[in-house]
């Protein structure tokens, strides 16, 4: 478990930042770019959870939790033979993802067309959230170019992504009260 004394160090007054290795990148680092905006999608899930509860907000509470383990995981380069194993996302939370967004599926009303954000305050926060999740899986793709990442990191996301999409519409009436895209409809 981390304690934390202290809030401020004064360690990133002149633009560097630590990583979990303890190494110093600058703040605006790739590194530094996919787990902030990590912690922001996880910021706008907590925003949907004002609007939610029982088995919805249980999921959002997972999410949560395991976007701290994301950020963790983006934070610490990945070494051969670390001293003392980082956290890693794995590959069974991503398969609870994919569970969920089957369960949640399978009483969605069938899509006619594209979903704009909206409908309940639930359905429209999560669709931030998804949008900025969207932005992070961006953001670690491109440092995954540069730099080794975990690949099991790279599906959490996108598939955390598709997540807060079908729990939007679960949340939403099953989709009867989704917002759906009208092509050309104020020409």
């Amino acid at each position: 478990m981390v304690k934390l004394t202290r809030i401020y160090t004064k360690g990133g007054d002149k633009g560097e930042t630590s990583l979990g290795d303890g190494s110093r990148v600058p703040k605006d680092a790739m590194r530094v770019a996919a787990f902030g905006t990590v912690d922001e999608a996880n910021a706008c899930v907590g925003l949907a959870r004002l609007h939610t509860k029982g088995e919805a907000d249980a999921m959002l509470a997972r999410i949560q939790n395991d976007l701290f383990d994301l950020g963790a995981d983006l934070c610490t380069p990945e070494t051969p033979d670390p001293k003392y194993p980082p956290l890693r996302i794995v590959e069974a939370q991503v398969e609870r993802l994919e569970r969920e967004i089957d369960a949640m599926n399978e009483t969605l009303a069938a899509l006619n067309s594209f979903v704009l954000p909206g409908g309940s305050p639930a359905a429209a926060a999560l669709h931030l959230a998804r949008t900025v999740t969207r932005r992070a899986e961006r953001e670690i793709v491109a440092l995954a170019a540069h730099e080794a990442v975990n690949p099991a990191a790279i599906r959490y996301a996108n598939r955390l992504s598709d997540h807060l999409f079908v729990l939007s519409r679960k949340l939403n009436d099953d989709g009867a009260a989704d917002v759906l895209w009208v092509p050309g409809k104020n020409r």
